[in-house]
């Protein structure tokens, strides 16, 4: 996609958005269903996936393990909030790859110790990038990324979150929820 096709399609979302701000707040859901042998199947929109224990916590190593489902959502919303920025800039990336990793104790996560917190304790995004921009160009480049990237925003500035719980009712069992 062109910078002036980019600025295009966005171009009448940003002006309803201005108008009636309302219409910029979406709610995006995820859901899943829980399988067989510990696992959680997740609707992606474009396939199913089924997620395991990750094998430091006991799984088999044959389903996708949260976290790093948690660290592709990262490289892949960064990867794309990267590509829309340097097109918006006109910015020629030749090619561009994204590594994130974290760190994870998992003595939290088995509770063999009350000090060791659950969850990344790190996690750091790596940008490799094929391309004749100047260094000026490169700093606007990853600092509006990491400033439109959601997924990071999310990770750097957590949401409120709020945990619910639902009865199975056999009008809910009908409708497939369980």
């Amino acid at each position: 996609m062109q910078a002036e096709e980019l600025r295009s399609v966005q171009a009448p979302l940003k002006e309803r958005y201005r108008e009636s701000p309302e219409a910029a707040l979406i709610t995006l859901r995820a859901q899943g269903r829980l399988g067989e042998g510990g696992s959680c199947k997740i609707e992606t929109g474009k396939s199913l996936v089924v997620a395991g224990l990750h094998p430091a916590t006991g799984g088999s190593g044959h389903s996708a393990c949260s976290g790093d489902m948690l660290l592709e959502a990262l490289v892949a919303c960064a990867g794309v909030t990267l590509n829309a920025v340097a097109t918006a800039l006109g910015i020629a990336l030749r090619d561009a790859s994204l590594q994130a990793e974290g760190d994870l104790d998992f003595r939290g996560t088995l509770g063999l110790s009350k000090e060791v917190p659950v969850g990344f304790q790190n996690i750091r995004l790596q940008f490799t990038l094929d391309t004749d921009a100047s260094e000026e160009q490169l700093a606007t480049l990853l600092r509006l990324t990491e400033r439109y990237c959601v997924v990071y925003q999310t990770l750097a500035h957590p949401p409120v979150l709020a945990v619910t719980r639902k009865s199975a009712t056999a009008a809910g069992r009908h409708l497939g929820l369980r």
